[in-house]
């Protein structure tokens, strides 16, 4: 598999992951059943895999003549971005953490699109 097609791949992933538990994390602020440690453990690896995929990025982009379309590189950091912003918040409110990670999650999906769907991208 090329670095291109791996970087689509895992971006697509980055999308349907931060989807899920985002979901998975709204759903288990209203419903006890459903929160578990392995909530934390899929959005850790959610949250690093949104890394791994900036890194893909930054790597293809560097061993390849092709250029980023628009504004693709900004919608790429910004997300890893969010991604240190959720982390920094959760402490602080607690009370409110699935809230947090669930939004957070579906915000970082959203940021993952906008940057799959920019035009020649």
């Amino acid at each position: 598999m090329s670095l291109a097609a791996l970087h689509t791949v895992v971006g697509w992933v980055v999308v349907a992951a931060n989807g899920l538990v985002g979901l998975w994390a709204l759903t288990a602020h209203w419903v006890d059943a459903v929160r578990s440690r392995w909530l934390w453990w899929a959005t850790a690896a959610t949250q690093v895999l949104v890394g791994l995929q900036v890194i893909l990025g930054v790597v293809f982009q560097q061993t390849s003549e092709r250029e980023a379309p628009g504004i693709h590189e900004f919608y790429g950091f910004l997300t890893l971005i969010s991604v240190a912003i959720l982390y920094s918040y959760r402490l602080q409110i607690p009370k409110w953490r699935y809230l947090l990670y669930g939004f957070g999650g579906l915000f970082i999906m959203g940021l993952a699109l906008r940057t799959v769907f920019l035009p020649g991208g």
